[in-house]
């Protein structure tokens, strides 16, 4: 499903703890595919570095929630995806990751029976790679 900026549908309903810090609710839904989601999300200022910069060690739970929903779009019935587990975890740091929006992308690379293998990129609203991530999911088979 690709839908516009302005009536995009918002990636998750608070409650997730890892979706609130980074206010996950808020993010705008731009594809939304077998095995590909884009969302343009917002940097909130409680994750700046002194740089006013998106402080690395929170990048992680951006990549968790991206490559999540990424291998959740492999299910027919979102009731059929119970849970997953990262197990790996690898992110490239390519340039700084500055505000006020940008966008992630979760891409399945290998949906095996077990694991899912999840390609996650951080641009800038010009196309400029910022993120590179891969994480390997461990799921309900």
């Amino acid at each position: 499903m690709s839908v516009s900026n302005d009536d995009a549908p918002v990636f998750m309903r608070p409650g997730h703890n890892a979706g609130d810090l980074v206010e996950a609710g808020r993010w705008q839904i731009l594809i939304e595919e077998t095995g590909l989601v884009e969302v343009e999300a917002h940097l909130p200022r409680h994750l700046l570095n002194p740089r006013n910069q998106l402080f690395g060690g929170f990048t992680g739970t951006y990549v968790d929630m991206i490559s999540l929903y990424a291998c959740r779009t492999l299910y027919q019935k979102s009731s059929d995806f119970t849970w997953s587990a990262t197990v790996n975890m690898r992110i490239d740091y390519l340039a700084p990751v500055v505000g006020p929006r940008f966008r992630l992308r979760g891409e399945v690379i290998s949906n095996g029976r077990s694991t899912c293998l999840v390609g996650s990129t951080f641009t800038d609203l010009q196309g400029n790679k910022l993120v590179y991530a891969i994480t390997t999911l461990r799921k309900n088979a």
